[in-house]
């Protein structure tokens, strides 16, 4: 049995190089049955959910123009003008937010703004962290509402 610390881990992972994966689909279109293989050459994914990480990948491709359409009201520009990493991490946040419902919220949050100030511009995780913290309240409210 995994423990939830372990899972955790693995999941940080997950979404680690699926913010990878995902920026590299958006760059390039290429086949995400390529983008995967690449990543399990180049990385080692002994201690990564594998497969959250897939569903992560194969879920945000699959669904990236109704994700976008969630979080468009709530950014200050175009879709087309927004910074490929943070795109990519709206993408994602978006997804777990409203597929994943097994995942806190705060934890979405956090991780994404995490993989922000690994990977996005010098303040890109205030940007990503409140447009997330509003995709919040539309898609987990009750959870929301439970903590008050």
């Amino acid at each position: 049995m995994t423990s939830v610390n372990t899972l955790a881990a693995q999941r940080r992972r997950a979404r680690h190089y699926a913010l990878q994966g995902l920026y590299q689909w958006s760059m390039t279109r290429a086949d995400l049955t390529e983008i995967e293989a690449e990543f399990r050459i180049d990385n080692d994914f002994t201690h990564v959910d594998d497969e959250y990480y897939r569903a992560l990948l194969t879920g945000v491709v699959q669904q990236a123009e109704a994700l976008d359409g969630s979080y468009a009201d709530l950014i200050d520009r175009p879709l087309d003008e927004l910074d490929p990493v943070e795109r990519a991490l709206l993408r994602l946040g978006a997804f777990e937010l409203r597929e994943r419902i097994d995942v806190p919220y705060k934890v979405v949050i956090n991780e994404a703004v995490a993989l922000a100030k690994k990977f996005g511009a010098t303040d890109s995780y205030r940007y990503v962290n409140g447009v997330l913290d509003r995709l919040a309240r539309q898609y987990r409210q009750i959870e929301i509402t439970a903590e008050a």
